[in-house]
C-alpha cells in the first residue's frame, strides 16, 4: 500500500509542478502539514479530496458489480455490439473470473478510498485548528467524516469481497487480508466514534456532501442490517434500534419527501430526506456516468441534447418474445412491470421546461419532443425506433427469414437488438434550452427511505407484518395521483418477496440490489430471466488475480 500510494502522490505532485514556472521557491527536504496548509482553504480542499473518490466509487464499476448480477439490469449483445469478449455474459450467469475488469476496479478503488482518507486525516490530525481562525469542535467534524468515508469504503469492500486488509496508517506494505469480523468490528468501531462527535442536521441545512451523524449512523445500521451475511449472525435488532432513533430525529431533522421524484430532481439537495448526497454540478463533479451506457445511440434527440450514447444497459425483460409475462415463471426480475400501470413513474419520461419532468422510463415509440419519429441505425436502420419490454431478434421474424414467429424466438443474453429493453431516467435529464440544469441532480447516496424500509424488514422478520407495511405504504403512495395506491402493502400480502419488489421498485437503479437478494439468500438460489441459481461461493466476488500478483500474501476468497 505504502508503495502503491507513494507512486500516486508522486505522480500527483508532478502534474501540479509541470505547470509552475516561478522560479524563486523555497525547497523543502520533507513536506510537513505544517508547512503545506496555510488556510481554511487548504484544509478544505484536502478534506474533499477523498469525497471526489467516493463520487466515481459510487458509479461504474460497483454499480455494475450490485445491478448486472443480479436481476434487474442487463447488458445483452445487440447484433455486433456488446459482447464484449462475453464479459457482460460471464456477470449475468454467475461465471466471473478473478481476471474480470470490474472486480480489479472495484478491490482497487475500494482501497485507494482508504488511503485517501487517512493520509488527509492524519495531515489534519496534526494540525493546530486555532492558527486557522477554525475549532476544535471543526477539527472532530472533519476528521469524523473521514472516519465515516473510511468505515464507508471498507463496508462496501466487506459486501463484496469479505475481510479485507485493515490498515490504519500508509507505512504498511504486502498486508494480508484481515478477517470477515476483524473488518467488521473495524467498521463499527469507526461509525460508533463518528456518531459521537459528527453534528446532527438541522431544520433548513442544505445537503452539500458532509458526512453528518445520520450519514454514520445509517451505515452502522447497513452494517448490522446485512450482518448474517458478513458475519454470519443475525443482528437486525440493533439494525431496528438505530433505524427508530434515525425516524424520531435523534441524529437530526430528516422527513420523507413529498413527491416520488424530490430526492431524483435538479434540486435535490433541498430535499428533506437526503441523509448524503454527492454534489453535482454541469461541467464539474458530474453525476453521470451512467449516461452513455444507458441510451441509444439516437436518444439525445428524444432529450433535445447534444452528445451521444453506446446503447449497452436496459432493464432486464417482463416479457417473453410472446408477449406474456415472465411472473409466473419465476417470482424475481421483470422490474418494469412491478410498477402499478397507475403509478406516475411508469409514464415516459418527458422534460417538460423550467426543471419540471414527469415518469422515468424510455419505453415505447422513439420520438423526438416535438412528437417527429426517431430512426433507427442498426437492426432498424431508417425505420422508427419502439423499445420492447422483451429479449429478442425480433428483426428476423417472417417469411424467409431466420425464424418462422415470434414463438419460436429464444430470449437470452446473446439475443438482444438496438431498440431492446426498457431505459432508465431516474436521473433527469433536461434539453438543450434549459442545459445549465444538466447534471444538476446531485447522486442521493443515502436518504431516509431506506431508513424507513430497513426498518419494515426488520419489523416483517419479526411477524410484524402490519407496522412493516405501515412504513412503507407511505413511500408507495407519494407515487400515485392523490395517493390511491391500488395496490398498498397489506398483512395479508407481505412477505419476502413482496419486500423484495418493494425494494427494487423504489431503489431501482440505484446500486444496491445484489445485496438485498444475498440478505434474503436468494442471489445464489433463485432463477430470473435468463439465468439459472449458481454456486454459494458467488455471493462474493474473488480476489482479482492483479492484487494477489501484487502481494502474495492476500488469500483468495473460498471456490475461485
Amino acid at each position: 500500500m505504502k508503495k502503491i500510494f507513494g507512486i500516486y502522490i508522486l505522480t500527483a505532485a508532478f502534474i501540479l509542478s509541470a505547470g509552475c514556472t516561478k522560479l524563486d521557491q523555497t525547497f523543502y527536504d520533507k513536506v510537513t502539514p505544517e508547512t503545506f496548509y496555510k488556510s481554511e482553504k487548504d484544509i478544505k480542499a484536502a478534506l474533499y479530496r477523498p469525497f471526489t473518490h467516493a463520487r466515481w466509487y459510487l458509479g461504474a464499476d460497483r454499480w455494475n458489480l450490485q445491478e448486472y448480477t443480479a436481476d434487474h439490469f442487463a447488458i445483452t449483445t445487440k447484433g455486433r455490439h456488446w459482447y464484449n469478449g462475453g464479459e457482460n455474459e460471464r456477470y449475468h450467469y454467475h461465471r466471473w473470473t478473478p481476471d474480470d475488469g470490474w472486480i480489479w476496479g472495484t478491490w482497487r478503488g475500494t482501497l485507494m478510498g482508504v488511503a485517501l482518507a487517512l493520509d488527509t486525516k492524519k495531515d489534519l490530525e496534526k494540525l493546530d485548528y486555532t492558527k486557522f481562525a477554525l475549532t476544535q469542535a471543526d477539527k472532530d467534524d472533519h476528521l469524523n467524516q473521514l472516519n465515516t468515508l473510511i468505515a464507508f469504503f471498507y463496508l462496501r469492500g466487506l459486501d463484496y469481497f469479505g475481510g479485507l486488509p485493515v490498515f490504519e496508517s500508509l507505512e504498511g506494505e504486502s498486508l494480508p487480508r484481515n478477517t470477515d469480523l476483524e473488518t467488521f468490528t473495524h467498521i463499527e468501531t469507526l461509525l460508533k466514534t463518528a456518531i459521537e462527535k459528527l453534528p446532527k442536521k438541522k431544520a433548513g441545512d442544505k445537503e452539500e456532501g458532509a458526512l453528518r451523524q445520520a450519514a454514520a449512523a445509517t451505515l452502522l445500521a447497513t452494517l448490522y442490517f446485512n450482518a448474517e451475511a458478513y458475519i454470519n449472525k443475525p443482528m437486525f435488532a440493533e439494525c431496528k434500534k438505530l433505524c427508530q432513533d434515525i425516524l424520531a430525529k435523534t441524529y437530526g431533522e430528516y422527513s420523507l419527501d413529498a413527491s416520488w421524484y424530490g430526492p431524483h430532481a435538479f434540486s435535490n439537495d433541498k430535499s428533506p430526506e437526503i441523509i448524503w448526497s454527492i454534489p453535482s454540478e454541469f461541467n464539474k463533479l458530474q453525476y453521470d456516468w451512467f449516461y452513455a451506457n444507458f441510451y441509444h445511440y439516437n436518444t439525445n434527440k428524444y432529450f433535445d441534447i447534444d452528445g451521444g450514447n453506446n446503447n449497452g444497459s436496459h432493464l432486464q425483460p417482463s416479457r417473453k418474445p410472446t408477449g406474456e409475462l415472465y411472473t409466473a415463471d419465476f417470482k424475481l426480475g421483470s422490474p418494469y412491470e412491478q410498477f402499478s400501470d397507475q403509478d406516475l413513474r411508469k409514464k415516459p419520461y418527458k422534460y417538460l421546461g423550467g426543471g419540471r419532468y414527469e415518469g422515468m422510463f424510455i419505453v415505447g415509440p422513439h420520438l423526438t419532443p416535438s412528437g417527429a419519429v426517431i430512426n433507427g441505425g442498426e437492426e432498424y436502420k431508417n425505420l422508427p425506433l419502439t423499445f420492447v419490454d422483451q429479449v429478442g431478434r425480433f428483426s428476423e421474424v417472417g417469411p424467409g427469414k431466420r425464424y418462422a414467429s415470434v414463438n419460436v424466438l429464444p430470449s437470452k443474453m446473446s439475443e438482444g437488438e438496438e431498440n431492446t429493453g426498457v431505459r432508465l431516467v431516474k436521473v433527469p435529464v433536461p434539453n438543450n434550452a434549459d442545459k445549465s440544469l444538466r447534471w444538476g441532480a446531485d447522486n442521493p447516496a443515502i436518504r431516509l427511505t431506506e431508513i424507513q424500509y430497513m426498518l419494515a424488514e426488520c419489523l416483517l422478520r419479526e411477524g410484524d407484518k402490519a407496522g412493516a407495511a405501515a412504513l412503507i405504504n407511505p413511500v408507495r403512495k407519494r407515487a400515485f395521483t392523490g395517493g390511491a395506491d391500488p395496490d398498498p402493502v397489506t398483512a395479508a400480502n407481505l412477505d419476502e418477496y413482496r419486500m423484495l419488489r418493494e425494494w427494487g421498485i423504489e431503489f431501482l437503479g440505484e446500486g444496491r440490489r445484489r445485496t438485498d437478494l444475498i440478505r434474503w439468500k436468494k442471489f445464489t438460489t433463485e432463477t430470473w430471466w435468463d439465468h439459472q441459481p449458481s454456486a454459494r461461493h458467488y455471493n462474493r466476488f474473488p480476489v482479482p488475480t492483479q492484487a494477489i500478483s501484487g502481494n502474495n500474501n492476500l488469500k483468495q476468497n473460498d471456490g475461485y
